[in-house]
């Protein structure tokens, strides 16, 4: 049995426009962007009356498709749950090249803060981190140097 492992990340409101940027920025595909609007009638409520009514136009699930077929999932927190950030963790993209993750890397953080430049490291020809402006922590590394047995 094959297992995958993708990161479903929370947004204050702002699925969309933080998938459009990522969109952009990794030249990846949004394949889904449904709102809670969408949900059919008989979908279970949350106990907390209709959620789709309440919630509207935010982002239920929305999933992007990166090149090579790695997957990005997100969504708004329903009406009444309270938005806490993404804490304690950070996405690490790994480029078969150089340019490839500096061109990332820039796209990424236009309009965030870069907290480790790009630069060559011991496991990789490049390596850098930031935060981008959706709040986002990210490691992107770009030619990985093969460690020695």
């Amino acid at each position: 049995m094959a297992t995958t492992l993708t990161p479903y990340l929370s947004f204050p409101g702002t699925t969309r426009e933080a998938f459009t940027f990522y969109e952009k920025a990794l030249g990846a595909t949004i394949q889904a962007m449904l709102r809670y609007a969408d949900m059919p009638a008989s979908a279970p409520s949350d106990g907390c009356g209709n959620v789709a009514a309440q919630s509207g136009d935010a982002i239920m699930h929305a999933a992007l498709v990166l090149p090579g077929g790695a997957m990005l999932f997100a969504g708004d927190p329903p009406h009444g749950m309270p938005y806490e950030g993404v804490k304690g963790a950070m996405l690490a993209l790994q480029f078969d090249t150089v340019g490839e993750a500096e061109r990332a890397f820039q796209a990424l953080a236009e309009g965030g803060q870069v907290t480790m430049p790009m630069g060559p490291t011991f496991w990789a020809r490049t390596f850098g981190m930031l935060t981008d402006r959706h709040g986002i922590s990210w490691a992107v590394g770009g030619e990985p140097i093969p460690f020695a047995s």
